[in-house]
């Protein structure tokens, strides 16, 4: 269906925020059924959320004629996670509802804001020193919540810098990266098989990786660590095409994380659980046996809401949430919510390739190469796949931080996307 006009895109993005909406009502109704309870009050503040959702799109659609898709699929992603947390965690509800709030007004804030988003270019370095300071500010100052030293505590209000300092990082690599694609495209050093691009242009990335190995060091957050470092990775290879520069990269994160296996005891145990859970089921390892019991359990159509024991994974509203949609909603629906990241992903690379620049195409494709290795890191956690890490599942886990800074990444992409070629 061809879909030009923006009043078009208004009804076709209006429909499918009627069907999130469905899904949120849809999913209390049964989390209900399931307790006996029946709160009205909640029920009002889903009314009033559901209206937020509306009044969000009517206010982007006045100045942006973005992607109509992009907004829906994160408010169904956002419908999942408040359906898990009122099962898992009733009393944290009301939090979860008001940072979803507070995370659709930093979303049409963000899609104003970076309406033109090439003029960020010229302010990279700032941009950057801002970026490198939130990250530090979590090593030097952070207190340690949840095994991890990435939170900042300011009197009442606790916050995880690098959920912020993701955003700055990316624009000041895509602007950097951008400035110097010639040098890096064409460079001729050699180390052995591979091409280096001079030592003062690399300095940043450098830079940037030392900072990663803080991360995993004083921090203890391999998650972090790992999606800094593999997003510029990434980015690196946008910029250049030469895959040289992804494996020696790799390479040097091998090597920091084999000398932190061997010098950290707190990275050798997260690696010891990642090969061998069952050496310690009901201790250091009871999270993945849990999670991997819980999804095992849930078969394709799982117990069902509010029939299932997800409450036997520790902090299962924010690391394991997967797990327990998996144990009670089954293989059908947690697949279906990789289905609904796959679309959001795919959406976001087609802004990417869109991209009028080459600043605009780098950053969008750093945003979305973060957002799309995050859900792979955690899932991959969840499932041992790969080692388990703090990272939270993009708007569905419980958080304010993980959720306000998704928010600000999506209006990003709202602002410069277009896709009107089109639907269906």
């Amino acid at each position: 269906m061809k879909v030009s006009s923006l009043g078009g895109k208004r009804v076709h993005e209006r429909n499918l925020i009627a069907i999130a909406a469905v899904i949120l009502l849809t999913g209390f109704s049964a989390v209900w059924a399931s307790t006996g309870k029946f709160d009205s009050y909640l029920l009002l503040s889903l009314g009033l959320m559901i209206l937020v959702w509306f009044t969000a799109h009517y206010l982007i659609r006045r100045f942006s004629s973005g992607d109509a898709f992009i907004f829906p699929l994160a408010l169904t992603l956002s419908a999942i996670g408040l359906i898990a947390i009122c099962r898992l965690k009733p009393a944290l509800l009301g939090n979860q509802l008001l940072w979803n709030a507070l995370g659709i007004a930093a979303y049409i804030c963000s899609a104003y804001f970076f309406r033109r988003l090439d003029s960020f270019a010229d302010y990279k370095y700032l941009i950057g020193i801002l970026g490198v300071g939130l990250l530090l500010s979590a090593i030097l100052f952070g207190v340690e919540i949840g095994g991890n030293k990435n939170w900042v505590v300011l009197g009442a209000v606790r916050f995880q810098p690098s959920e912020f300092a993701k955003l700055l990082i990316v624009i000041f690599l895509a602007a950097y990266l951008a400035d110097r694609r010639e040098i890096f495209a064409y460079s001729t050093r050699r180390l052995g098989p591979f091409k280096l691009p001079p030592l003062r242009v690399a300095a940043p990335l450098l830079t940037l990786w030392g900072i990663t190995m803080m991360m995993l060091i004083v921090q203890r957050d391999l998650g972090s660590a790992l999606l800094y470092f593999a997003t510029a990775l990434g980015m690196m290879y946008v910029a250049s095409s030469r895959l040289s520069y992804v494996i020696m990269g790799l390479i040097l994160f091998f090597i920091g994380s084999l000398l932190c296996y061997y010098f950290f005891p707190h990275v050798q145990i997260r690696i010891d659980i990642w090969l061998n859970p069952w050496s310690d089921p009901t201790g250091r390892a009871y999270q993945v046996v849990q999670s991997l019991f819980a999804l095992g359990s849930g078969g394709m159509i799982g117990s069902g809401l509010g029939y299932g024991f997800p409450g036997l994974i520790p902090e299962v509203h924010t690391d394991f949430i997967f797990a327990a949609i998996g144990e009670e909603l089954g293989f059908v629906a947690s697949g279906a919510v990789l289905m609904v990241y796959m679309m959001l992903l795919s959406r976001f690379f087609r802004a990417a390739l869109q991209a009028e620049t080459f600043f605009r195409k780098l950053t969008l494709s750093g945003l979305a190469i973060f957002i799309g290795l995050q859900v792979l890191i955690i899932i991959g956690g969840v499932t041992k796949f790969l080692p388990l890490t703090g990272v939270t599942l993009p708007f569905v886990s419980y958080g304010g931080s993980s959720l306000v800074s998704s928010y600000i990444l999506l209006g990003i992409f709202s602002a410069n996307s277009d896709s009107g070629e089109s639907y269906g």
